[in-house]
């Protein structure tokens, strides 16, 4: 593994065999695994009408960044999660709370790989600004509260675009039936629990969704890689990379950078750093290396773009389709009233089109061939709802920019976003090793 722009980095992955040999004893690291898509004739994950991939294989920084980041799990919460072989899913579960609720010392039975995550978690970086972050954090509350429950489907759906990066989550075997709709509004929960006030402060409820997302995604690189005939690391390398978490903690970023690039930018407004602040924060106690959180547009861009460009194009349909169209057929509302089934509905037609629109370039055909088509009844939902829908966000949000309203809207972006997560229900955050499933091959 080449070291010359990242060693920092490179030794932690290296420090992965030592750390857990358990589990990573048997990994070469210094092999690229080949899901990686390092020469120019390899196919890859990201289309031409994005960007072209010569200069970003061309860029030695950015290609040894990604190809490094693709063989990192997490150090600190990976050992946490092997101790499911001896413990109780559920007796980590409560310790991990209990820690994250009443801090370390509350849990005199603690493991140390328990404290090592919690201390991991409050070393927080220097280059926090808090102040910073709970600005962000407002400005995210608008589209917690008014525009991502009519997405989240459709965001959730993208990662499973690719074979080599979705088979994780196909492993666990936790998108089918209910299981589909429980992981949908846990990940809803996540994003919108992390925007309420507070919530990133040490003792905040975003805090512990973090520590809480943590530990099941480092239960299922265990139990893909312990209970797994289908998990080959000389494939997919190892499951759920800290360069995959990158797409989901960034993209209201990369999004942000691409209309700041369109409108001829190099920087982020005042407003707009709060936001980046807030996003990297939040990715920070998930466990991404500062190294995958850029601060600039053309930074951020740049990664996006090299990640796709490094991700080996793939799309198993036993796989990827599976996901998509289990993940599509899920009833996400909490009831099964009149008005739940049509808001669900609504969510729905608005999920597909967000994900052709972002994800397929407006193609439908694209969009069809993996599992999401949109017919005349959603294009006649989405018109209909739009006006109230799309015209509440921009009258919120313009609403929200004049200084003497802001102390009456951000209560009431606040109780939206708590009736948000009364909608999503108690998330769970866990990864059985139960429900783990064969996938075709």
């Amino acid at each position: 593994m080449s070291t010359t722009y990242y060693p920092e980095l490179a030794r932690r992955v290296r420090s992965q065999r030592e750390l857990q040999p358990g589990l990573y004893g048997d990994f070469d690291f210094g092999k690229q695994p080949y899901r990686l898509a390092t020469e120019p004739d390899d196919s890859s994950s990201l289309p031409k009408w994005v960007a072209p991939r010569e200069p970003i294989l061309a860029d030695e920084r950015v290609t040894e960044l990604i190809t490094t980041a693709t063989l990192l799990g997490d150090t600190v919460a990976d050992p946490l999660a092997a101790l499911s072989a001896e413990r109780s899913v559920t007796e980590l579960v409560t310790m991990v709370r209990r820690a994250c609720r009443e801090g370390i010392d509350a849990v005199p039975e603690a493991p140390p790989e328990l404290v090592s995550l919690i201390a991991a978690m409050e070393a927080t970086p220097e280059w926090l600004d808090m102040d910073l972050v709970r600005a962000g954090a407002a400005q995210s509350r608008i589209a917690a509260a008014l525009l991502a429950p009519f997405v989240i489907r459709g965001a959730f759906i993208a990662t499973f675009t690719n074979t080599y990066a979705a088979l994780p989550m196909a492993l666990t075997g936790a998108l089918s039936g209910r299981r589909a709709a429980r992981r949908v509004n846990e990940t809803a929960n996540f994003f919108a629990v992390t925007t309420l006030p507070g919530a990133l402060d040490r003792y905040g409820p975003g805090f512990e969704a973090a520590a809480m997302v943590r530990l099941m995604h480092s239960m299922v690189r265990y139990n893909a890689l312990t209970r797994s005939d289908r998990w080959d690391p000389d494939v997919y390398g190892i499951p759920v990379p800290q360069v995959d978490q990158m797409p989901a903690g960034m993209i209201n970023l990369y999004l942000l950078s691409l209309r700041v690039q369109r409108q001829g930018r190099t920087e982020f407004t005042d407003d707009e750093q709060a936001e980046v602040e807030f996003d990297r924060y939040r990715c920070f106690l998930l466990g991404l290396p500062e190294e995958l959180l850029p601060t600039t547009p053309e930074g951020i861009i740049h990664a996006f773009h090299a990640r796709a460009a490094l991700l080996r194009d793939g799309f198993d349909d036993a796989t990827c389709g599976e996901l998509i169209r289990s993940t599509m057929a899920a009833y996400l509302r909490p009831n099964r009233t009149r008005f739940d089934r049509i808001a669900d509905a609504v969510e729905r037609s608005y999920s597909k089109a967000g994900f052709i629109a972002a994800f397929c370039h407006g193609n439908r055909h694209t969009a069809r061939a993996m599992g999401v088509p949109i017919g005349a009844a959603d294009m006649a939902r989405i018109a209909l709802t739009a006006p109230f829908i799309i015209g509440r966000l921009l009258i919120v949000t313009g609403a929200y920019r004049i200084s003497w309203l802001r102390p009456a809207v951000d209560p009431y972006l606040t109780k939206l976003v708590e009736r948000r997560l009364a909608e999503y229900g108690n998330p769970e955050f866990v990864s059985d090793a139960r429900t783990y499933t064969p996938v075709a091959g």
